[in-house]
């Protein structure tokens, strides 16, 4: 019995990752956080990532502005 869950559902991918995904620069990814059109990140002490299978999600649906 495989108990693992998909790689995927727990990959977690820093800016460098996610501005490679969206074609835009880092500082663009950083900007287009803090004017609240990015997902909200997950903090870990020093390290800002975002979860794939969020990142994924929010793709799909047309990459809304969160609420």
């Amino acid at each position: 019995m495989n108990v693992i869950p998909e790689y995927n559902a727990l990959r977690l991918i820093d800016v460098q990752e996610f501005a490679t995904i969206l074609s835009v620069s880092t500082r663009t990814v950083w900007r287009m956080l803090s004017h609240g059109k990015l997902i909200a990140p997950v903090r870990i002490g020093g390290s800002v990532r975002w979860r794939l299978v969020d990142v994924e999600r929010w793709i799909t649906a047309g990459c809304p502005a969160p609420d």
